[in-house]
């Protein structure tokens, strides 16, 4: 572990309000302390100081308050000639004359004892299975000439045993704790502890705490955030995801876990507090996604008196504050486009911009032409042809890729895709080509910036249809090129993006008459589009922001409505809820309510791009599995009749889960 050591002056002197004078060390931030020692009373002030000067400048101490000298992964030549205790799990051991004692902070190899005086100590380290706890006492030695391990950080040195315990032998494993050992998920699952073990959650899971800490710094420390923690019981809110229903001892009466701390968050807003910040648990009762989990963690944020600007300032500030050094830096500001502009370039509303491939609009020059589908298509209000440009495809891309992609298209979205092909010679293939003169196809290659050998897929139809087809062909194609050995995006890359100007209201899948909010029914209007709230308010946009890593969702917002007129127009005019389910929040936005907004970053998230985790479940101690089961606890479970009786709650079994539940 880098060790960071910070020069400061020897002393600076202040003046409190209370007439004291003091003398500190420098903290991380000048005017802070100085704000500090204005308020009455010096203790805040002293507190504030002492913090912030200790954690600047102390490294973590590994070895307080337990039984061992030092860890495994810390010892080097340094250390030679000295007795430690080591305390750890036995990741090999070899035909009783080494092993390699393991800890979370790495891996030491200890030589055991063969003279006879040290036979009680062979016999208990040749004996003990792998993965064993134990306890070696012993002396650091400099391993013999040539034996060295440039690959292990303590592979110059060895322990040379002398006194042992086993403190809980091991019996057989369900698997290797090795990270190239290849496990199923479900095993891994069922049997989280160990996979625990293994070097790769050890990294993931530290590294979010620190993330986390640093986090706090920031918001708390630096800029005032106070963090406060909201009830896991409360009730139903409109629209959303599904929520989890716990019972109550009132009958028919129902708590909901709650998707998130949006109304109180708000409240808190009412009640004054300014600044608050929440590293908040999550609940959602819909299916497992590799990037959603049924419970899960945000850093949940809210300010009175601020703008979209000043979310987007904070969040950026506090990324880049809390990232990981040894993941490079990150710059601001972080760059942003419209919704529509999302849709239009890329298909989606959190696009990759780590590579090119964008969509194309083709409509103008082929609207001259003969071709009847594409012809049908223009006729349309909203109709477009559309399309994007894969690199090299004819030279990394199969037909029977080429053809997945267009059926890809026609599955997912009832969607038709033509191919075009550029030829070395510069000539196109496609079906098209018969239908287009010499100038219209170097028009198309033009347009397209067409180059040898790449393969262009074209869509003709109504735009959000075309526009989302193709951003998937394109996420698609990257994949298949990559998987060819053409790199488009760089795993060390990190691309931030907001998104900005989202509708407020989407017309409902299932009713396309009917409207629902595009985020939560909390979010205010455009300041340009609050009319139209009232007149036509399917051309509202939001003041919701989206924040974009990678492809990614990492974290949404919005500033909220302040007003309860118009909390109340929306909820009942608008989405035609009944809003006497938010009559608390109603109530308190009429008195006196601060204008205010706020954002979520969904941390499990963050993590999971931070260090390139296939699935969120990578980042979490204890997951759900895909179907949001606790295999290691086998939960959810069944209940009695007897358990169940207090809530009036009666279970109407089905015959095959009654006959289970017996056996």
């Amino acid at each position: 572990m880098t060790r960071r050591f910070v020069t400061v002056p020897s002393c600076l002197w202040f003046r409190c309000s209370c007439g004291m004078a003091l003398s500190w060390l420098l903290p991380r931030s000048l005017p802070e302390l100085a704000r500090g020692l204005t308020r009455p009373g010096c203790g805040w002030a002293l507190r504030r100081a002492a913090s912030a000067s200790a954690s600047a400048s102390a490294a973590p101490d590994f070895n307080s308050f337990v039984t061992r000298t030092n860890t495994c992964g810390e010892l080097r030549s340094a250390h030679v000639g000295q007795e430690v205790t080591l305390y750890g799990w036995i990741q090999y051991q070899r035909q009783g004359l080494f092993l390699v004692l393991r800890d979370f902070q790495g891996l030491i190899q200890v030589i055991i004892p063969q003279d006879e005086a040290h036979s009680h100590v062979k016999n208990l380290l040749s004996n003990a299975p792998v993965e064993s706890v134990v306890r070696v006492t012993g002396i650091v030695s400099p391993r013999p000439p040539g034996q060295e391990n440039p690959k292990m950080p303590t592979g110059d040195i060895e322990v040379k045993a002398e006194t042992a315990e086993v403190l809980n032998s091991c019996k057989k494993l369900p698997f290797e704790i090795k990270d190239f050992i290849k496990k199923s998920e479900a095993l891994r699952m069922q049997y989280r502890y160990l996979d625990l073990r293994s070097f790769q959650l050890q990294y993931n899971l530290r590294l979010r705490s620190r993330v986390v800490m640093k986090m706090r710094e920031y918001l708390c420390n630096l800029h005032g955030f106070v963090d406060v923690e909201t009830p896991t019981l409360f009730k139903r809110t409109p629209g959303g995801a599904k929520e989890f229903l716990v019972p109550s001892r009132e009958v028919g009466k129902f708590y909901c876990l709650p998707q998130s701390p949006q109304q109180f968050k708000q409240l808190l807003m009412v009640g004054g507090l300014d600044r608050y910040f929440q590293v908040a648990r999550c609940y959602r009762d819909e299916g497992s996604r590799p990037d959603r989990q049924p419970e899960f963690t945000q850093i949940d944020i809210e300010m009175s008196f601020v703008d979209k600007a000043g979310i987007q300032k904070l969040v950026e500030g506090l990324l880049q504050y809390s990232w990981p050094e040894e993941r490079g830096s990150i710059s601001t500001p972080f760059p942003s486009m419209t919704y529509e502009e999302a849709l239009a370039d890329y298909g989606t509303d959190k696009p990759d911009t780590r590579f090119g491939m964008k969509i194309v609009g083709i409509s103008d020059f082929l609207r001259r032409s003969n071709i009847q589908f594409i012809q049908n298509a223009l006729s349309y209000p909203h109709g477009t042809v559309k399309a994007i440009c894969i690199p090299q495809g004819v030279r990394y891309l199969k037909n029977k890729n080429l053809e997945s992609l267009k059926e890809s298209a026609k599955s997912k979205f009832n969607q038709e895709i033509v191919e075009i092909i550029c030829r070395p010679d510069g000539s196109l293939k496609s079906l098209l080509t018969r239908f287009l003169d010499e100038k219209q196809q170097s028009q198309l290659v033009q347009a397209l910036n067409m180059q040898v050998d790449d393969v262009v897929l074209l869509a003709a139809g109504e735009q959000k249809q075309v526009c989302s087809a193709l951003g998937s062909l394109r996420l698609e194609s990257a994949d298949l090129l990559e998987a060819a050995g053409l790199v488009l995006r760089d795993p060390a890359a990190f691309h931030f993006l907001w998104v900005v100007d989202f509708p407020l209201f989407l017309s409902k899948e299932e009713n396309p008459t009917e409207l629902e909010a595009a985020h939560h029914p909390f979010t205010a209007p455009h300041p340009s589009d609050t009319s139209l709230l009232y007149s036509d308010p399917t051309k509202v946009r939001s003041q919701h922001y989206d924040l974009v890593l990678n492809g990614n969702e990492i974290g949404g917002g919005s500033i909220r409505i302040h007003s309860a007129e118009q909390q109340r127009f929306v909820l009942e005019e608008v989405l035609k809820e009944d809003s006497e389910v938010l009559s608390h929040l109603l109530e308190a936005l009429e008195l006196g309510a601060p204008p205010h907004g706020g954002i979520a970053l969904g941390l499990d998230r963050l993590i999971s791009l931070i260090v390139d985790a296939p699935s969120i479940r990578d980042v979490i101690a204890f997951p759900k599995s895909f179907r949001g089961r606790d295999l290691m606890g086998n939960a959810p479970d069944y209940v009695t009749p007897e358990e169940l009786k207090p809530y009036h709650i009666q279970v109407s079994w089905p015959l095959e889960e009654k006959e289970a539940k017996k056996n």
